[in-house]
């Protein structure tokens, strides 16, 4: 007879299920209405709201054997996170020459610049336990800060592109006549982290801080440590958009110093690979 682990027999599972099952229910809410408005976005949507359930109970279900690994092996598991989130990323400029190169590059500086740099001055613990769910969460949030540069960078482009070859037509310079697109790209990108520490303690109160209070840490030090960690996402997440920017603003040119054309595609793992040569 099978013996299931102690994990799977806790009947917090069960509520944990039918707390699912809300979330799902909202959820399907939102895909409705998005197949009512003809959106087209159904299928990117519950597409990413099932695999994010999928991969979250996974991770929860291997977390305890990730804490007794040795603590080199938490440097093997935050690089995974920055190729796969480069992964991910990069389809957000599909199109723009390199996207896959320019994303690995920019989440894995921003991240571990963070995340080298707060584990000299003791704010992360230099323990798998502590380690990889902050730079998890350092890395997630360069992610997105990079896809929202990758977005806004290619629909930039593409709505301006009369405009910049007329520049460069004139004799402007390529990384002139994109200069104006290429700060609107950082800007939206960072608007999210931005808003988030405007509103810190008033309007969003972090899952972290709350449950630090809740493990019976003290209030301040726990808003503290809650500030530092926002700090180290804003930290992030601007390294992030800033190369990015710097980086696909000179790939979107040919060495004749012509606008490229961003065609979609959908590459293979091994062929992007391939372009990392």
């Amino acid at each position: 007879m099978v013996t299931l682990p102690p994990q799977l027999r806790d009947p917090v599972l069960f509520e944990g299920l039918a707390q699912v099952a809300a979330a799902t229910a909202l959820s399907a809410v939102v895909l409705g209405l998005s197949y009512l408005r003809d959106l087209g976005m159904e299928r990117e949507l519950g597409g990413a709201f099932a695999r994010g359930f999928v991969q979250v109970v996974v991770m929860g279900a291997l977390i305890g054997v990730l804490f007794s690994v040795p603590l080199s092996f938490s440097a093997v598991v935050l690089v995974a996170m920055v190729g796969y989130a480069a992964w991910e990323s990069r389809r957000r400029g599909d199109g723009i020459p390199r996207a896959f190169r320019v994303s690995l590059t920019a989440i894995g500086l921003g991240g571990s610049v963070v995340i080298v740099t707060m584990l000299a001055a003791g704010a992360i613990e230099a323990t798998v336990r502590n380690l990889v769910p902050v730079g998890g969460m350092i890395i997630a949030n360069a992610m997105k800060t990079n896809s929202l540069a990758l977005d806004r960078f290619k629909s930039e482009i593409e709505s301006n592109r009369g405009e910049i070859e007329a520049l460069l037509a004139i004799g402007v310079p390529p990384q002139a006549a994109v200069a104006e697109h290429i700060t609107e790209s950082v800007r939206a990108s960072l608007i999210p982290v931005v808003d988030a520490m405007r509103t810190l303690g008033l309007v969003y109160i972090p899952g972290m801080m709350a449950g630090m209070i809740l493990g019976g840490a003290n209030p301040i030090y726990a808003a503290q440590y809650q500030f530092v960690i926002m700090g180290m996402i804003f930290a992030a997440g601007g390294l992030t958009s800033m190369t990015t920017s710097l980086l696909v603003g000179r790939y979107a040119f040919t060495g004749a110093a012509q606008l490229r054309r961003f065609e979609g595609s959908s590459p293979t793992l091994l062929s992007t690979l391939r372009s990392l040569r």
